[in-house]
Parts: C-alpha cells; structure tokens; sequence
C-alpha cells in the first residue's frame, strides 16, 4: 500500500488500560466526600473508552454539576497519567514486533482523545517512543479526533494517511480526515464500515 503515515487510535487498538485506569480513578475519587462510596468498574470504563473525557465526566458523574464534573476529572486524570507511566497498561499480543515492522517502512503516529499527558504517559510506561513521530491528545486542544487527524497530517506533511481504531467514532474520526480505516475488531468497539479489518494487532502487516 502506497501510505506514507499510520494513525493509530490507543485505547483498544494499541493498548488495554482499563483495569489501570479503573484503579487509578477509583484512588482519585476517594478525595471527593460525595463520592466516597462510588466504586467505577472495568464495565462502566469500558463503555465510555474513546469518548472525549468531558463526555466521560458526564456519563460516570451525573449527579454532580458540570463544575464539579470538572474538578473531579482533573483529579482523575492527575492520578491517572502518573499511575500509568509507572504501571502501563496491557499492550495487545506482538505490538512492540509489529510496530518495528511498520515503522521500517511508513511513519506512525497517535490521537487519542485522552486528556494532555496521556499519550505520554504509554509511551514512557512501555518505552515506545521511538517508534512514533507524532502524537495528539484531545486534551492538549479540545478539539475532535477528526480534526486531530488532519492536524497530524498537516503537520507532518502526510500526502496518504490511513487511521486504525476500533470504535464509530475511530471510523467518523477517518471519514472527517478524508482517509482509510482499519478496524481493530479485537478492541472495545463495535463497525459497520471498514476499508480493513484486523482481528489481532499483527495482522496491519498483512495489509502493509
């Protein structure tokens, strides 16, 4: 395939943090005495994996307002990223194999619509820095995964890039860019429409 960039989508594509992230949230939660019984599951966090985090706040939180909201998802994703660069997340079979293979040949890069810090956070948790050129967080600018995608690709003057991801969203996120998606079916999300589809992270390198 004639690409010159891979966007990749993290949550469910690259990696699974849930149970990371569920600890770290529910460490993060206990500094909130309306929330000192509230105790997120695997299940909750699972169903809002690749959401933009303020939407996250609004579905894990309904009680509270939206400044409350806020509060609490600052303090989560405080507690998050310093949780995670030290204890990562579980990285899908032959990512790291796959990844070498890849950048051999084409540019990598990631958007994820995690909060500032996130991406970071594992890339230092797994030492995989070096296979990315770029990254975006939505955190960084509060804008959409789409537009994200065609801000990486600006940036990094792409002429033909293509973005794996697992959910609606990962695949709206290409169509607003303009460019192919391939689905990660082993991830969180559920596509009907797919230039690709991958059951495992090691087949990308039957299509590349």
């Amino acid at each position: 395939m004639k690409y010159d960039g891979i966007l990749f989508d993290l949550d469910g594509t690259l990696w699974n943090a849930t149970d990371a992230i569920r600890i770290s949230w529910n460490m993060a939660v206990k500094n909130f005495s309306e929330l000192k019984d509230r105790e997120l599951t695997g299940e909750e966090l699972k169903g809002v994996m690749g959401l933009p985090m303020n939407e996250i706040a609004k579905k894990l939180f309904p009680a509270l307002n939206s400044d409350k909201q806020l509060e609490v998802l600052e303090k989560c994703c405080e507690v998050e990223n310093n949780y995670l660069a030290e204890h990562g997340g579980i990285l899908y079979p032959e990512l790291k194999e796959t990844l070498e293979y890849l950048c051999r040949s084409y540019k990598l890069f990631i958007v994820s619509n995690g909060q500032s810090g996130y991406i970071q956070s594992f890339l230092k948790a797994h030492d995989l820095k070096k296979y990315f050129s770029d990254f975006q967080n939505w955190g960084d600018n509060k804008v959409s995964k789409g537009e994200n995608n065609k801000l990486i690709i600006a940036r990094n003057n792409l002429e033909k890039a293509i973005y794996v991801g697992d959910t609606k969203g990962d695949a709206l996120s290409a169509q607003t860019a303009g460019i192919p998606f391939v689905f990660a079916r082993y991830g969180f999300g559920d596509v009907d429409k797919y230039d690709y589809v991958i059951d495992s992270f090691s087949e990308l390198k039957n299509i590349f």
